[in-house]
């Protein structure tokens, strides 16, 4: 028998072969979920996520999700079991003001001081992970600095890809974008810096890989396009 909750759609996100969605209950609760599926990252499919009509949920939506039950792993404990037998339905969209009522104040983007050569503050060893009660911030910042570049190209890697910086309770940081729609914006673009004015920012603490979770920003929401 399906749950069905209405959230609040702050994430549609790349996530291997799949998505990764997630959103806050409607209603000002700020409770996270994250509709998981069965397979070992828990990524969601095309299929799983669409409308009756078959378009795909977008950052803003407001969603009738069928879920089946919590299904919480480690520092993930917003995750719930999606139903695959049932459509999502969208019953609105949300505006500025909804964000405003939605927007959290952590300290800090749970555990600070472990960078990438190219990142900063971007992870956190998988041992500390473990210990946190969740992996999911919906924040606001003044601006978002994106940075267009090819990490990897003293390898011989020429594939670009798109970093967001910016600063939060006084400290830097730097993190991988994985907001398909920005993505896919600027990689089209040259390399370099590109400016971004007020934003909420939807930042995520990802699957564990190679010892360390990484924190990523799972949806940028610019105030000058709402």
């Amino acid at each position: 028998m399906a749950t069905v909750k209405t959230l609040v759609c702050l994430a549609n996100s790349r996530k291997n072969a799949g998505r990764c969605v997630a959103g806050m209950v409607d209603g000002g609760s700020r409770q996270w979920i994250r509709p998981v599926s069965t397979r070992p990252n828990r990524e969601v499919s095309e299929y799983e996520r669409q409308y009756a009509d078959t378009s795909d949920p977008r950052v803003l939506d407001i969603i009738a999700v069928p879920l089946r039950h919590p299904q919480p792993r480690s520092y993930q404990s917003e995750n719930w079991l999606l139903d695959p037998h049932y459509y999502w339905e969208k019953t609105g969209r949300a505006k500025w003001d909804t964000l405003l009522m939605l927007e959290q104040h952590p300290k800090t983007l749970w555990i600070n001081g472990h960078s990438t050569f190219h990142g900063n503050n971007n992870r956190v060893a998988i041992e500390q992970a473990h210990t946190l009660p969740d992996s999911l911030k919906l924040i606001r910042v003044d601006g978002v600095t994106l940075q267009v570049h090819a990490p990897s190209a003293t390898f011989g890697d020429t594939r670009l890809v798109v970093d967001a910086h910016f600063r939060y309770a006084g400290c830097t940081y730097i993190l991988r974008l994985t907001d398909p729609e920005y993505e896919q914006t600027y990689l089209a673009k040259k390399e370099g810096t590109y400016e971004l004015s007020e934003s909420f920012l939807t930042v995520s603490l990802g699957e564990p890989y190679e010892d360390y979770a990484y924190k990523l920003v799972a949806a940028i929401i610019e105030r000058a396009k709402i």
